[in-house]
């Protein structure tokens, strides 16, 4: 359960005496000793052209990340490190890399912070069931109207709740983070001398944007840039850039983008009228009611990690949620089309639960994919739906790793064997019907435990329920004069050194840009450079953390 202080404002970087600012310390179980982390909170008021919206959606938030033993003022330390979210990802999703990152600065005489931003979104989600701790009261506070605390949920916002969200696009975005940087640190000689821009999957093109942006109005006048409040530029499987060509996969054909061709204008009329949909959802999975499952599935984890888990069987039957549990859990098409075999079929631990949820053996969604081990417990099979194993069909979105689902519905508790067991004596080693193992210990590299405390005890949610579609739409009409205007700096994007992270087997996989001399991670998966654990399977340190700690203390 997450535990928190009260707000703090003596010691705090930029405390303002109007209560224009929060920060509120965050407890929760990890592995990686040394590191304090809290949740600020800074008012930024969208003008009153916006429309009308919740107060919450009048701040930003971010997660901080620092040192125990290091200086209480952010402005005192070694290096900031500020990372922007990919797509349907909030802040929650950096805890381990953040950890993993300060703790390996500090190993080398550094006093590092790391800020994991939320977008300014994700103000409309809900933690009150999360932080209950308990999946039941969870469950019934979300999906059945029941109080937490006093308070009811109010529903899943739909499309007419969200007027103020038409005009949540790039140029909000990375004046929202320009904001906050100036609120936060406001001489601008240090920014340019300790702040560190990047961040992961749509983060990369967001700092790219960032980079080149102008924001006093006056090109001539550069100490404003974007460039010029960071010393240097990271990207976490991703690039720097002001283009999503490199992000091919990272959203599923079947969300509910509209057609870029009508244009930015005929877009933007269609966002402003509620003809479009001003957030990204899908039909299963991607939407806000069967994301917050992600989290409830967290809490089982982190909580009895090897019991059976009820969840699938508590939860209300709906189309949304049937679908879904389909989509994932499905053997095959006739599985798929009938129901049966279904999820709630298997006896499952609460962790094995969360793994098939998430683990890049289970789930067909590469984006989503993480490498946390493997079932175990009984014979599996393999999962081929939505595609078949071995076929190349769509390997951007699918990923190309083999996919496996118990085998035995009725059958034995399937436990879930956690990426640092993989490969031990005792482990089946399984195969799949064609002989291919499915998994082995150089693939595994995100401890479970971590994942299922990132999704479930942080104050800001891993993933992001409410994400714009204004955004994307924008990033896609480039081109557009509305759009290219907004890079006033092209040089921006070169004028400071980048490190680029990128993941083995993640979207980038098979066509690295060499020119840009990344770190590559092997086995990684697209999720698994914020989620790995500081300790891999061969014993060497976690390599992300590693060199963006190393990147911190000479950018050069």
């Amino acid at each position: 359960m997450l535990l928190t202080a009260g707000t703090l404002t003596a010691a705090a970087p930029g405390a303002r005496a109007d209560g224009a600012r929060t920060e509120t310390p965050v407890a929760v179980g990890s592995a990686v000793a040394g590191v304090r982390e809290s949740v600020v909170r800074v008012k930024a008021p969208l003008p009153e052209s916006a429309g009308p919206r919740p107060a919450a959606c009048d701040w930003l938030s971010y997660l901080r990340y620092r040192a125990a033993d290091g200086p209480a003022a952010s402005a005192d330390a070694d290096r900031i490190l500020v990372a922007q979210p990919g797509i349907l990802e909030g802040a929650g999703a950096f805890d381990s890399v953040a950890r993993n990152t300060v703790a390996a600065a500090a190993e080398q005489g550094r006093h590092i912070e790391f800020w994991a931003l939320d977008r300014r979104s994700n103000c409309l989600e809900d933690r009150t069931g999360i932080a209950s701790g308990d999946q039941h009261t969870a469950v019934d506070y979300y999906y059945r109207g029941k109080q937490v605390d006093g308070r009811t949920f109010e529903g899943f916002a739909g499309n007419e709740k969200l007027g103020w969200m038409a005009r949540l696009g790039i140029e909000r975005t990375v004046r929202d983070q320009y904001d906050l940087l100036t609120a936060e640190l406001p001489d601008q000689a240090l920014r340019k001398r300790k702040v560190l821009c990047g961040g992961h999957s749509l983060g990369g093109v967001v700092t790219g944007y960032f980079a080149t942006a102008d924001f006093d109005g006056d090109p001539a006048t550069t100490a404003d840039a974007g460039y010029n409040q960071c010393a240097g530029y990271f990207a976490l499987d991703t690039t720097v850039s002001t283009s999503l060509a490199d992000l091919s996969g990272s959203i599923p054909d079947d969300t509910n983008l509209p057609d870029i061709g009508l244009g930015h204008g005929v877009v933007q009329a269609g966002l402003d009228s509620g003809v479009l949909p001003r957030s990204l959802s899908a039909p299963v999975l991607l939407n806000p009611e069967t994301m917050t499952l992600l989290a409830i599935a967290g809490m089982g984890a982190v909580r009895d990690p090897g019991a059976e888990a009820d969840l699938p069987r508590y939860l209300p039957s709906n189309l949304n949620i049937e679908a879904t549990n389909r989509f994932l859990f499905s053997k095959d098409t006739a599985a798929f089309l009938t129901g049966s075999p279904g999820v709630k079929d298997f006896r499952l631990t609460n962790e094995a639960v969360l793994g098939a949820l998430l683990d890049d053996h289970s789930v067909p969604l590469a984006f989503l994919q993480s490498s946390v081990g493997f079932f175990d417990g009984g014979p599996v099979a393999d999962k081929n739906f939505p595609a078949a194993n071995g076929s190349q069909e769509q390997p951007g979105l699918f990923g190309t790793e083999y996919k496996a689902i118990p085998d035995r519905p009725e059958g034995p508790l399937y436990t879930w064997r956690d990426y640092d067991r993989v490969g031990d004596a005792d482990d089946p080693g399984y195969r799949s019907a064609d002989g291919t193992p499915f998994t082995d210990a150089g693939k595994e590299v995100t401890d479970i435990q971590e994942l299922a405390r990132s999704l479930a005890q942080q104050p800001l949610d891993f993933t992001e329920q409410y994400f714009p579609t204004k955004l994307v739409t924008d990033l896609e009409l480039a081109t557009s004069p509305q759009v290219k205007r907004l890079v006033v700096h092209p040089g921006g994007l070169t004028a400071n050194p980048t490190l680029t992270v990128l993941a083995g087997d993640g979207l980038l996989a098979g066509r690295v840009p060499a020119d840009l001399h990344p770190v590559v991670a092997d086995g990684y998966q697209h999720l698994d450079v914020l989620t790995a654990a500081p300790v891999q399977n061969d014993g060497r340190p976690e390599p992300v953390s590693t060199n963006l700690a190393r990147f911190a203390g000479d950018p050069r």
